[in-house]
């Protein structure tokens, strides 16, 4: 340990090899410590140095030149009665010898990184030599204490590091930061060197293109010029055109070398691009309508007739001169399950009108932009879907197809459902205003078909200005009839099959229909002939030989071709008639049974009707009674049932409870028991009140013993006083029922004018009952009674 006067150093660092003169007296000492001092608090390390020389400055005050030789840490600390302070102070100089690996390691990207500061900084050499002369890694990590980036604190921490590889280390990380900073600044100063460049060049570049064009004939008048003929020529109104008219005086005065001239050119090309004054001659025939509707799609009589209603009327007050009324649009709302064709009559309906068709998909739009447009402030800015509509089809009344109409979302952008209330109102939709163009835009002539799976999800305002048309499912013959009229010609062409090449049978097609789809529409079902198809187009390739004319199966499942001989002789095989075999060996086994007489075979289990957003359904409602644990009773739900299904539970419950006498159940059977009523397809949500009437008469079967009619499939709404109450959805039902084997439904007496929806085929092949009651529902659906009332089995 030395003894050694401290000289403190104020916001300054002093490294070992650095000579400095600092006003200090340092009296008659040789050697002192430097120790930097920050704020009243000094530095744990600092540095040994020699007096080299003594001066005297200007005034009279004395200064001392002082070299710096190597650290030292200070300890104890004493002061002396003149005021000086003397501390302990432990020498810690650097090695010299032999280095690490690591250390050789770090001292060479310490002098790679320096290096390339020096050559971003532009360095005139003396630098980089003075560098080359250090050998020590420890002076080398030093040589950062002359940097000018760095700050106090990381000098002070780079001289209390004692240990050569960590001084080096903390060095070489400090030069890092410098090294990336000043690529950063190289890169921006260059990016703006080469954009200011480039701004010089297209200028120049410019003003060149307007020599050129001057001398061809070619400058911005010419432009100019040919924006205003298409103006004239694109027949716009008034309004809309001396808007286009003002645009256009702006883009004169501002130039085309404006950065705003794109803007202007662009919102120009819009305006010109819609068909103002463009039209479709529609052909107003009704019987060619009807023809082309019944060719292309089977049943859909609802919406058939709407559509020749629509041409018949138009027809009448063009031929009587009647002026056309904006009033008059049609806006026809197409809501039913999915694949019962809603999207693919759209382009009939075009066609039998003689109209342009465009269909918009709305399903998870969520920006009210995409219907308005968005405001030509924001850099992008384009027009809504309908003024593009409206482009594409070339027309101002062509048929739009509003897509997925409830599936339109809403966020932070806006509703577009509420943006479309004026698109669908025929009393406003005559002055659409878009975003974008901010000018009167004319679709009353536009016949708007929206589509839906259902109406509950569309809001109010909107469905309230749309003409519902509900497609509530095809019966088993009218699939049937759409399976040979489009889905088996079609898939045959898919697959690469001739009409003479594969045959099946009207049963067989409904074997498909019955046991292997499930639906309201006719996807499945079409997927499931593609099937069959396909695995009878794999035989038929299979078994062709090489050079064979073409090729077939035998009806056996065998393969049978026709082959051309050396003669040259073509023997054709007879077609494929496909049987049940091959059906169950491309579909697999039977995917849905008519299940009803095996699940209500035990009291307790009633068959119900339901709709859902996959169309009408049968669902079962099972009862069973127990013994309670603490005699208190109570009633259990399961299956994902809603409140409202909730309540209809709790209603049927407390109505048979009420009225045990008089329908026959021993009111000792309520008696400690707890009730549990199951709606099986428990990962399916259900809920609504129709299920009222099915639950009382699971409950009223299993207390009384008498089971379900098998036949029997029911739906309605009940009141504690055991009325019922009419629903909705009897079409979709009815029809169900009559896919799942029913023959007998019970309805509420308020839905029997519902009837007429139902096909007649359907009514015809079923028994329908109108209730009034509770009493009339069970005296249908339940079994005579085999033996007294007792408590439930």
């Amino acid at each position: 340990m030395t003894r050694l006067l401290l000289v403190p150093l104020d916001d300054a660092v002093v490294f070992p090899g650095m000579s400095v003169t600092l006003a200090v007296d340092t009296a008659d000492e040789e050697t002192v410590l430097l120790v930097p001092r920050h704020e009243k608090e000094y530095a744990g390390v600092g540095t040994v140095a020699t007096v080299s020389d003594r001066v005297r400055l200007p005034g009279g005050a004395r200064a001392s030149v002082l070299e710096g030789r190597h650290r030292g840490i200070a300890g104890a600390a004493s002061t002396m009665p003149d005021g000086r302070l003397y501390v302990e102070v432990e020498e810690a100089p650097d090695p010299t010898g032999t280095t690490s690996r690591e250390t050789r390691e770090l001292e060479r990207e310490y002098r790679a990184v320096v290096e390339e500061i020096l050559e971003l900084r532009g360095d005139d050499g003396r630098v980089a030599q003075f560098l080359r002369s250090i050998t020590e890694p420890g002076a080398l990590a030093d040589t950062s204490g002359y940097s000018p980036d760095l700050n106090y604190e990381q000098r002070v921490q780079l001289l209390q590091r004692t240990d050569v590889g960590e001084r080096l280390a903390l060095a070489l990380e400090f030069q890092r930061e410098r090294l990336a900073e000043l690529q950063v600044r190289k890169r921006i100063r260059e990016d703006v060197e080469s954009g200011a460049e480039k701004q010089q060049r297209e200028y120049f570049l410019r003003k060149q293109m307007e020599s050129i064009r001057k001398e061809l004939g070619e400058d911005d008048g010419s432009v100019i010029e040919e924006y205003r003929t298409k103006i004239a020529e694109a027949g716009m109104p008034g309004a809309v055109r001396e808007q286009a008219e003002k645009e256009l005086g702006r883009f004169e005065r501002v130039g085309e070398q404006s950065a705003e001239s794109s803007v202007i050119r662009t919102y120009l090309d819009w305006l010109i691009a819609v068909p103002w004054d463009t039209r479709s001659d529609e052909r107003l025939d009704p019987g060619y309508a009807r023809e082309i509707l019944d060719r292309e799609h089977a049943g859909l009589e609802d919406v058939k007739d709407r559509i020749v209603e629509y041409i018949a009327v138009k027809r009448l007050r063009t031929e009587r001169g009647i002026q056309e009324d904006r009033r008059s649009g049609a806006i026809l709302t197409l809501i039913g399950p999915p694949g019962t064709g809603k999207t693919s009559i759209g382009e009939s309906i075009a066609r039998a009108t003689g109209r342009e068709f465009v269909r918009m998909s709305l399903g998870g739009v969520r920006d009210e932009a995409e219907i308005r447009g968005h405001r030509r402030t924001y850099i992008g800015a384009l027009p809504g879907r309908l003024v593009r509509a409206l482009r594409d089809a070339g027309t101002m009344n062509p048929v739009i197809m509003l897509d997925e109409v409830d599936k339109v979302g809403n966020d932070w952008r806006g509703d577009p459902a509420s943006a479309l209330l004026e698109v669908l109102d025929p009393a406003q939709n005559g002055s659409f205003r878009d975003h974008y163009l901010d000018v009167e835009l004319d679709l009353s002539n536009v016949l708007f078909i929206a589509t839906a799976n259902m109406a509950d999800t569309i809001p109010g305002p909107l469905l309230d200005r749309m003409e519902v048309i509900r497609f509530d499912g095809y019966t088993t013959s009218e699939k049937v009839a759409i399976a040979r009229g489009y889905l088996w010609p079609r898939q045959l062409d898919r697959n690469g099959l001739r009409a003479e090449e594969v045959t099946i049978s009207d049963a067989l097609l409904e074997t498909v229909v019955t046991e292997y789809t499930r639906e309201a529409g006719v996807r499945q079902l079409e997927r499931e002939l593609g099937t069959i198809l396909r695995k009878t187009a794999t035989r038929i390739a299979a078994a062709l030989p090489a050079g064979a004319a073409g090729g077939n199966a035998g009806s056996d499942g065998g393969p049978s071709t026709t082959t051309t001989d050396a003669v040259g002789t073509t023997e054709t095989a007879p077609p494929v008639t496909l049987d049940i075999e091959a059906v169950r060996d491309a579909l697999g086994r039977q995917r849905f049974f008519q299940e009803s007489a095996v699940r209500t075979a035990v009291p307790g289990v009633a068959t119900g009707l339901a709709v859902t957003g996959a169309g009408g359904d049968v669902l079962f409602v099972e009862a069973t009674a127990m013994e309670s644990a603490n005699g208190a009773g109570g009633l259990t739900l399961t299956g994902q049932l809603g409140e409202v299904m909730k309540e209809s539970a709790q209603i049927a419950l407390s109505y048979v409870r009420g009225h045990a006498e008089e329908l026959g159940v021993d009111p000792s059977a309520f008696t400690g028991k707890s009730f549990h009523v199951h709606v099986p397809a428990g990962a399916i949500p259900k809920d609504g009140p129709s299920a009222g009437v099915t639950m009382v008469t699971a409950f009223t079967s299993l207390l009384s013993g008498r089971p379900v009619r098998h036949t029997v499939g029911m739906t309605g709404e009940v009141t504690l006083q055991g009325r019922v109450l009419p629903i909705g959805g009897v079409k979709q039902k009815v029809l169900a029922a009559h896919a799942a084997g029913l023959s007998t439904v019970v309805l509420p007496e308020r839905n029997r004018g519902d009837m007429d929806e139902v096909p007649a085929e359907v009514r015809d092949a079923m028994t329908f009952h109108f209730a009034m009651t509770v009493d009339e529902v069970l005296t249908v659906a339940l079994e005579e009674a085999s033996s007294p009332a007792g408590a439930p089995r």
